[in-house]
């Protein structure tokens, strides 16, 4: 069985050793090459990646290549992974298909509906143009699809492996959704994150899709590799602002890079925790300012990833904390971790900040306020 596993990319990156995953340029028309296949020949889309985002690789894949069994997509930095979490091989990929229609991620369960959180990030227009092509183009679908939109369900990153033929076959039903939302809007008056509409959308219509051919599916764990460049460009930034103690400054420059990018702390862009942590000192040093007239927080004294340390440490004792509070600790390891938290000299702020973040209630909170006497 011939297997091609498409990562799909924008920057220089190390591709997995296994020769059935093959880095594919996406946006290869408008950016520098970087040495990869890319999605600029044949029957392309690829001047079009502002939109599309990864999805011009998808229909790349979907007109271009045609010597493959079964083939699938993933990204850069994002693979789907088996159970001892590494990268699907081809011999258990050809295992699961014997059984199973297609492999993709597992459902990513929200807090709200689909609806509700795509009209948040967006718009409500944006998506009443993709629920207008969808009734008009697929009338039979469009019922399900309507369902689900009030549900709290979706896939994520457009990341999947199947046949070739079914895979064409989900192409064939999707593209044709954008050409007629790009009738209602003009997505050239939107900032760069929000153009990339049809590329965040198409992950709920994958979901859908499956549903609708009653296909069966096999869920996989996403494993990511670093952190986006992006993120990683915000943390720095942030820091420098916060070594320099501009916490007024610091926190702008966060609101306004949220705007534009609503994804930016969701745990597939902010990996390590950093940027939670960021946030953390900012309102650490807000109301030590307020309460004290001062910082306390040493930020210039210590170096980026071990002021990021410092606060996990924090963190993780006050979780532990916690858990004393509920009788799930001992006394002689609660005694140690009073004993960290006075040596770390974290102030009462930083830790009630702290334990604002990590206490499921106002009881776990007056209960560790008064077993750390804040």
């Amino acid at each position: 069985m011939n297997i091609k596993i498409y990562a799909m990319t924008h920057i220089k990156f190390t591709p997995p050793s296994n020769p059935i995953y093959i880095p594919l340029q996406v946006g290869s028309e408008v950016h520098p090459d970087l040495g990869f296949l890319k999605d600029n020949t044949g029957d392309n889309i690829s001047s079009l990646n502002c939109y599309y985002s990864e999805l011009t690789g998808m229909y790349w894949v979907w007109k271009n290549i045609t010597d493959c069994d079964v083939v699938g997509i993933c990204h850069y930095r994002r693979y789907l992974l088996n159970a001892k979490e590494e990268l699907l091989s081809a011999s258990e990929i050809e295992n699961i298909l014997k059984e199973h229609d297609a492999i993709t991620t597992k459902v990513l369960d929200l807090n709200f509906s689909y609806e509700y959180g795509f009209q948040e990030n967006h718009t409500k227009e944006d998506l009443e143009a993709a629920n207008h092509a969808i009734k008009k183009l697929y009338p039979d679908f469009y019922p399900l699809y309507v369902k689900c939109l009030k549900e709290n369900h979706t896939y994520f990153g457009n990341m999947m492996i199947s046949s070739k033929k079914l895979y064409d076959e989900y192409c064939s039903f999707l593209f044709p959704i954008f050409k007629e939302m790009s009738k209602e809007l003009d997505l050239d008056s939107y900032d760069d994150y929000h153009k990339r509409l049809y590329g965040f959308i198409s992950e709920f219509i994958w979901m859908v899709w499956t549903k609708y051919k009653n296909l069966k599916i096999y869920e996989c764990k996403v494993g990511l590799v670093g952190e986006k460049r992006e993120t990683k460009d915000v943390i720095s930034h942030l820091w420098d602002l916060l070594a320099l103690s501009k916490i007024n400054e610091a926190k702008t420059y966060f609101l306004e890079v949220q705007r534009k990018r609503p994804d930016i702390l969701m745990e597939a862009s902010d990996i390590h925790n950093h940027l939670h942590i960021c946030l953390e000192v900012i309102s650490i040093c807000e109301y030590e300012l307020d309460k004290y007239g001062e910082i306390l927080l040493p930020l210039s004294e210590i170096q980026h990833l071990n002021l990021m340390e410092y606060i996990a440490k924090l963190n993780k004792c006050i979780i532990e904390v916690i858990a004393y509070s509920k009788g799930q600790l001992d006394d002689t390891t609660f005694k140690q971790i009073k004993r960290d938290l006075k040596e770390s000299n974290y102030s009462p702020i930083a830790m009630m900040i702290s334990l604002k973040l990590y206490s499921s209630n106002t009881t776990d909170y007056e209960n560790v306020c008064r077993i750390l006497h804040l």
